[in-house]
């Protein structure tokens, strides 16, 4: 293929199908689209959210390439794949960018603009727009399903009954919501995006490590962003 840094290798050796792939984003895409036409998480954006998720996109790129990148020094590096400060904290930022907008396509959008951000002043946009499509249709999806099934109330917002009830429904989907970030980096990516664009052999040994090293920290921050999502929300709301 040879485009804008794009080998287009298929069928290296361990790579995922890319049929596979794309009929995963079909499929996923679609059911985002559906579960929130019925229930109620496909709404038109209003100029407030779209100045949350400018804001938001923003604030990730700040941290995970500067502030975090900082941060993370201070990480030992047997540590490092378990402890990705710069990552974790771009989950927590866009778990409140998501609470605060609550419409199918802010979690999509979010991470299309960290990923513009992140070339127009990091990497540089050789190999888009499959980074685009990369973030969007991962990171960014996963966050949209969460709104798609919950009508829009993802993380407690607007759920009503006791405090607690809120408080649980925040921190069980953010812990579920930080399970599937887990899996973009190793499976999406490493046995998919990066052979497609660069060659190589996929080292699955290699990836199961990193799913399973991914899994804790992404669990507890998801758990800690769903909780600071659902009281961001409320303070915003007063």
């Amino acid at each position: 293929m040879g485009f804008n840094g794009i080998g287009g290798y298929i069928n290296q050796p361990g790579e995922i199908p890319v049929e596979v792939v794309i009929a995963y984003f079909v499929f996923a895409l679609a059911i985002a689209i559906a579960l929130g036409k019925r229930n109620g998480g496909l709404k038109a954006f209003k100029t407030v959210d779209w100045v949350y998720i400018g804001i938001g996109a923003a604030a990730a790129y700040v941290w995970e390439f500067i502030i975090g990148a900082i941060i993370g020094r201070a990480v030992p590096s047997g540590l490092s794949n378990f402890i990705s400060v710069g990552f974790l904290g771009r989950m927590f930022i866009v778990f409140v960018v998501v609470a605060l907008v609550r419409k199918i396509g802010a979690g999509m959008i979010t991470l299309f603009l960290f990923d513009f951000f992140s070339d127009l002043f990091h990497y540089g946009f050789s190999g888009e727009p499959m980074y685009f499509i990369y973030e969007s249709l991962t990171y960014g999806l996963f966050v949209d399903l969460g709104i798609a099934i919950t009508g829009g109330k993802v993380f407690g917002v607007g759920v009503t009954g006791s405090r607690s009830k809120t408080i649980a429904l925040a921190a069980i989907e953010g812990g579920i919501i930080g399970l599937l970030w887990a899996i973009p980096d190793p499976i999406f990516y490493g046995a998919f995006f990066k052979p497609f664009l660069y060659g190589g052999v996929v080292n699955w040994s290699r990836i199961i490590y990193d799913l399973i090293s991914f899994i804790p920290g992404d669990v507890v921050i998801g758990i800690l962003g769903g909780l600071a999502a659902n009281r961001v929300e409320k303070a915003v709301q007063v």
